[in-house]
């Protein structure tokens, strides 16, 4: 029952994933996105910590106070904002959220719209996941431009709909990829 199910959610997310990657124009993203929940430091607890409506990273943490599946997926899933989580370079900081490429963040945007697709199923609405981001806000190591960018994405969806925020993101934010994003006077600002 918990590999069919977990099978299920994985494959579900990821199709979903890939469907707004792809008409963002992310196409490698949406494609690869995710794989790394196949491999068996992360299948393996999905399984048995699986429970339907929630991530088994969860129930995992709770038991036993550490996710291995999670620590492996966010270690090499740049989609994260925990990825980007780093040793300051500015003296005596610590550790910070670094400024995460907006390719990564329109994917992280996408990962979380359509994790509370599959999760809240008919009780999914276009406010959800910024209401989840917000949720957990003032714990997140991020970076401020980063989190800006990401709200930002979020309030259009939760305003505007799904729609308006793929056009923005297609048109606007991705239409060069390699221009960078700044917060200047609280704007966002496309270089």
């Amino acid at each position: 029952m918990n590999i069919r199910g977990h099978l299920k959610t994985i494959n579900h997310h990821k199709m979903l994933v890939t469907r707004m990657c792809f008409r963002v124009g992310l196409y490698r993203q949406g494609l690869l996105h995710d794989l790394s929940k196949y491999h068996p430091r992360e299948f393996l607890p999905g399984i048995r910590y699986y429970q339907g409506d929630k991530s088994p990273y969860n129930m995992e943490k709770k038991l036993h106070r550490v996710s291995r599946g999670w620590l492996h997926h966010k270690g090499i899933n740049p989609h994260h904002l925990e990825y980007w989580i780093d040793l300051s370079p500015v003296p005596g900081e610590g550790w910070v959220g670094m400024k995460m490429p907006k390719r990564y963040v329109a994917e992280m945007v996408i990962d979380r719209i359509c994790a509370c697709k599959n999760y809240q199923k008919d009780a999914y609405r276009d406010r959800s996941a910024l209401d989840y981001y917000m949720r957990g806000h003032n714990i997140l190591m991020v970076d401020k431009e980063t989190d800006f960018l990401t709200q930002f994405l979020l309030t259009i969806l939760a305003e505007k709909g799904e729609d308006a925020l793929v056009s923005y993101m297609k048109h606007t934010l991705l239409k060069n990829i390699n221009r960078d994003y700044h917060v200047i006077d609280h704007k966002l600002v496309l270089d």
